[in-house]
């Protein structure tokens, strides 16, 4: 498998991996312009603009974009993140030059017709709807807030409704103007793709366009707080989150094996304490996630009002243990999932033209996946303890309850346990 890469004068970015025997390919820009771009009376623009980007060309009409994809058999698709917006499509071999056009047409050419502009935004209001009565989707918006309070990375990729009724047209074009630059956009593909004719496909489409200076982003910083919303559900749902390594920094690796030995599977140390053991929940998991200049590890349970309490005070003991006896065993465990879960997902030309996007908009380079499996190697058990000591006993925290959480302690009682 061979990664090519080319930028255009304009700074206009193309990454591509040919993979050989495939007879598919995934094709997509992917735009730094997501939730922390925006501006606090913009706020859910990123993701209204996503969804108009589907909505119709100077070219095509809505169905006629859905029609040109899937009369081939493919699909299309978008998604809005705190830091990206991308736009994608995974077809057949033949038909790459035809998803490369819808999805440039979809970037540069919608109208944003005032219609349109309605009645998506009727759906986007749905869409919050139903978020606000899906517990396990909207306390990680209440912990992200907590985490990183009155920033923009730490507001609602969605938006608060009462903005999603304002935007307008202008809004829309104003956004565009604003952060789709040639210099903040990736054209990545991976699977049978032929490099060179995607680099002359996209000098014709996007080499023209001026480049433009987006804002720098505000710096992130993790404060932390308490969120607790007590409501009458089946279950009480907890989220912690502690500040942890952004995906600069180089230990990295080292946050994400120990939130995998810590909660990333069944074999994991929450998911045998507090549900095998004990039986407190159904669910219980730990993650660490990044961003370009801050991470958090999150922890999350749901369990009953009346052991809420228990599990999380037995959570708190577990991060902490795991500083003073995480086992070598552990560690390689988690190391095999964490390496087994990159390189399987990488079979799909899908994840591996994400990847691609990501990395470049990161570092403008790809590193070697050699190289990535060779950091996660180096990781050793006494940094995993290092970190988990650094995360369980200082790092700041936040946390979000919600359903029958009266008797949940809060974040001052679990920052007493933390310290004792």
């Amino acid at each position: 498998m061979t990664v090519k890469q080319d930028t255009l004068p304009n700074g206009f970015r193309i990454v591509t991996e040919y993979m050989p025997g495939l007879q598919s390919a995934a094709i997509g820009i992917w735009v730094s312009a997501g939730a922390r771009h925006e501006r606090l009376e913009q706020n859910g623009i990123a993701h209204f603009l996503e969804h108009m980007a589907f909505k119709g060309t100077k070219r095509r009409s809505a169905l006629q974009i859905a029609e040109a994809i899937e009369d081939v058999g493919g699909y299309i698709n978008a998604y809005t993140s705190r830091e990206v917006t991308a736009y994608y499509a995974r077809v057949l071999k033949e038909d790459v030059d035809l998803a490369f056009d819808v999805i440039s047409d979809i970037v540069l050419n919608s109208i944003f017709d005032d219609r349109e502009i309605e009645v998506e935004r009727g759906v986007i209001l749905q869409e919050i709807g139903q978020t606000l009565d899906t517990p396990d989707d909207i306390i990680f918006d209440w912990l992200q807030e907590e985490s990183y309070r009155d920033q923009a990375i730490g507001r609602s990729i969605l938006g608060p409704a009462e903005r999603v009724r304002s935007f307008s047209k202008e809004d829309l074009r104003r956004f565009v103007a604003e952060h789709y630059g040639p210099g903040q956009m990736v054209l990545s593909a991976a699977g049978a793709v032929d490099h060179d004719k995607l680099v002359k496909a996209a000098e014709a489409l996007f080499g023209d366009l001026e480049p433009k200076q987006q804002e720098g982003v505000e710096t992130a910083s993790f404060v932390g707080g308490e969120m607790r919303r007590d409501k009458v559900l089946e279950q009480a749902h907890v989220a912690l989150a502690f500040e942890s390594p952004s995906y600069r920094a180089d230990d990295i690796y080292t946050a994400q094996i120990y939130a995998a030995a810590l909660g990333g599977g069944m074999s994991s140390r929450l998911f045998q304490e507090v549900r095998e053991k004990r039986g407190l929940c159904y669910t219980i998991f730990s993650q660490a996630g990044a961003y370009e200049d801050t991470g958090m590890m999150t922890v999350y349970a749901g369990t009953s009002g009346d052991q809420v309490s228990d599990l999380v005070g037995i959570t708190v003991d577990e991060l902490k243990r795991a500083a003073d006896d995480m086992s070598d065993a552990e560690v390689e465990r988690a190391r095999a999932q964490m390496k087994a879960g990159m390189l399987m997902g990488l079979e799909s030309p899908s994840n591996r033209a994400e990847r691609l996007a990501r990395l470049v908009q990161i570092w403008d380079r790809v590193p070697t996946l050699e190289a990535t499996v060779a950091k996660i190697d180096a990781v050793t058990t006494a940094d995993v303890r290092a970190m988990a000591a650094q995360i369980s006993r200082e790092a700041p925290a936040a946390l979000a309850l919600y359903g029958p959480v009266a008797d949940a302690p809060s974040l001052e009682e679990i920052a007493r346990r933390r310290a004792a």
